[in-house]
């Protein structure tokens, strides 16, 4: 990974607490199963140098929030068990991580949760463990105040409440790098439906080996390799479906970003679920044949450019892909961010 020079210091200004304190109030989905991609959207306009654009953003965002719902029954440390992966529990599981994050650090509290729900990373579209991707960051990188920690109990409470795990999958054929794995997964037979009813078609993946590992230095150099090979494969696969195969980047990227927060000893099994996530959305959305981009495709942009156009143009999807490829870094990866500026629709 290439933390390119472009990104800023930490936010002093106070606006991504009061746009936190904004949408704390508001629910994590809508329409019964849409995800609220606000929370993830302005943290990376905040990290990118884009703080000033976030208030106007939240004001066109504010149209697709909807209000916590109500709650259905407390989740306990007796309980737990049968509320997870249960959506009627949103609220429930909100008020629990925030109860927990109270008492406790909040590094504990993911440490002890975060091997429970990572065999769920698929619920949700893979949107709740991007959203505890970006919290973490955020408390990685910045000061702990109150609306960042709540930010993280709420995203935690999210993944529990949509936490899906993948049907049982056959190991396929051995493959060596990242990228060769992605290009050998098979797509899903029926394209037609939607996420759901895709990943009830996967039946296995072939075995990348950078999901094998079993040391803590090689699950990072792994998942940085997923991330990058992801990235750079949504440059002529992404018009598939614009949208979804952002995915297959941001959710290994989420699990990369969290690792810092995490024991060491936890690395290594994230990497198979990454890898799982990965190839879940790839498998569901790729497109039979690549897209061609002309040479030198985004040669004369840099990275801060790139960020400027993916905020201008306003897309949630388009912002958080942007901000992971930025992560990566490279020629590549900031021509695979133009291209999602330009297949997706612009909303501002």
């Amino acid at each position: 990974m290439n933390e390119t020079t472009h990104r800023t210091a930490p936010d002093t200004t106070g606006t991504l607490d009061e746009a936190l304190e904004r949408l704390h109030s508001s629910g994590p989905e809508r329409d019964g199963w849409l995800s609220n991609h606000a929370p993830m959207a302005v943290e990376a306009l905040v990290r990118n140098g884009q703080a000033a654009t976030v208030h106007r953003w939240l004001d066109h965002y504010r149209a697709k929030l909807e209000d916590m719902p109500d709650r259905f029954a407390e989740v306990t440390p007796g309980n737990w068990r049968e509320a997870l992966g249960d959506p009627r529990r949103i609220a429930d599981w909100a008020v629990y991580f925030e109860r927990e994050t109270a008492d406790r650090p909040w590094r504990d509290v993911l440490a002890e949760w975060w091997p429970r729900l990572l065999p769920g990373i698929a619920g949700g579209s893979t949107h709740p463990v991007i959203r505890v991707g970006h919290g973490v960051r955020t408390l990685l990188t910045t000061e702990e105040t109150g609306p960042r920690v709540k930010e993280l109990a709420h995203a935690l409470g999210y993944w529990a409440a949509r936490h899906q795990p993948l049907p049982p999958l056959a190991p396929l054929a051995p493959v060596r790098t990242a990228g060769e794995a992605l290009a050998a997964v098979d797509r899903v037979p029926d394209q037609s439906g939607g996420i759901r009813g895709r990943l009830a078609q996967l039946t296995g993946f072939p075995q990348w080996q950078g999901a094998a590992v079993t040391g803590a230095d090689e699950a990072r150099a792994g998942l940085e390799e997923l991330v990058g090979a992801a990235v750079h494969r949504y440059a002529e696969y992404g018009h598939g479906s614009p949208v979804m195969l952002v995915h297959a980047a941001t959710a290994p990227n989420a699990i990369l970003r969290a690792l810092p927060a995490l024991p060491r000893e936890l690395w290594a099994p994230s990497v198979g679920a990454a890898w799982a996530a990965s190839a879940a959305v790839t498998a569901a959305y790729s497109p039979a044949e690549a897209a061609g981009l002309p040479a030198g495709y985004g040669a004369s942009l840099t990275a801060d450019e790139v960020f400027e156009r993916a905020a201008a143009h306003g897309d949630d999807h388009t912002i958080k892909f942007t901000d992971t490829a930025l992560d990566v870094g490279d020629a590549p990866a900031l021509a695979a961010a133009l291209r999602s500026v330009e297949l997706n629709p612009p909303v501002l």
